[in-house]
């Protein structure tokens, strides 16, 4: 005889207590609820700009490091050769020692540059990759001047003031070598926008071979403002592009002050720039060559005007 159970109840050939999951399986299909902001999750950009934003509201800016690190051996060698005004001069540690880290270490002692030896990956993260040859030199900002410093040091100088205006030169090397000729043809000094243009750097101060030390440069928010300052100031603003009504060899700028205005070679000067120029000057050359490199002409231009001051004064 079968022994019957109440109606409806489950049948089991099971012997013995029936264990469940104790509700883990039900509490496990429940959700977590809503996925939680970018800008709450700790490891997300999102978070990191809101915290740095926050930081700002509260006044608790922090400054990024404003020096510049040059490395590599030889560019290290050549700054310090320009006499480059840096501040310390950082060697990796376990760095093999060869003749240009010897004369680099040497130099900077003779001049009273500190050294310091860090570990190799406090210099990879100083450069952002192990580039560096084991070696980097911390150069300072540059201190730039302003155009009415300029003007007040050359009239002090009794000589017809001579400056280059740069407008559209990004590349630093372009900027180091117009400072060298400005230098070597007795120019007062030199001008560069705050935008769209390369400033004095490391690369910029091994181009000049020493010479951004001992030549101004000015940085001015608004070229057209700055030209017109010139003007008012009594100097003869004379801007380089190609078609214009002078050449080189009509315009004589052995008497006055003079500004010459140097464009890009692929952009040349811009629009409102050219419209305050004075004078549009070109560089006579052999018809098959398109246009000169931004320093090259400003040194050709710079020579002539500077051969034309010293026949002035024979």
């Amino acid at each position: 005889m079968v022994k019957q159970g109440r109606p409806g109840a489950r049948r089991t050939n099971k012997k013995g207590a029936v264990k469940g999951s104790g509700g883990q399986v039900r509490r496990g299909l429940r959700g977590k609820g809503p996925t939680p902001k970018a800008e709450d999750r700790e490891y997300h950009a999102a978070h990191k700009r809101k915290k740095a934003a926050e930081r700002r509201a509260s006044g608790r800016h922090v400054q990024e490091n404003p020096y510049e690190l040059v490395v590599g051996r030889n560019p290290v060698i050549e700054c310090l050769h320009a006499k480059v005004p840096a501040s310390l001069l950082y060697v990796a540690e376990g760095t093999g020692a060869d003749d240009r880290l010897t004369e680099a270490v040497q130099m900077a002692t003779t001049r009273g540059i500190p050294i310091q030896e860090v570990a190799r990956f406090e210099l990879d993260k100083m450069t952002g990759n192990g580039l560096h040859q084991g070696i980097g030199l911390q150069i300072p900002p540059y201190k730039y001047s302003d155009v009415h410093s300029l003007i007040a040091a050359a009239a002090d100088s009794g000589e017809p003031g001579m400056f280059v205006v740069l407008d559209n030169i990004t590349d630093p090397r372009n900027l180091g070598a117009v400072i060298r000729s400005v230098a070597a043809f007795g120019g007062h000094g030199v001008v560069i926008p705050e935008r769209r243009s390369a400033g004095v750097t490391g690369v910029t101060w091994r181009t000049s071979a020493g010479t951004a030390a001992r030549l101004p440069v000015a940085r001015e928010v608004n070229l057209t403002r700055t030209l017109k300052e010139f003007q008012k100031n009594g100097y003869q603003v004379v801007g380089l592009d190609a078609g214009g009504e002078h050449t080189l060899d009509t315009y004589d700028g052995g008497t006055d002050p003079v500004v010459i205005v140097v464009g890009s070679e692929g952009k040349g000067i811009s629009r409102l720039v050219r419209e305050n120029c004075d004078v549009i000057m070109s560089v006579p050359m052999e018809s098959w060559v398109e246009s000169l490199n931004a320093s090259v002409a400003a040194g050709v231009v710079l020579s002539e005007f500077a051969r034309q001051r010293r026949a002035a004064q024979a």
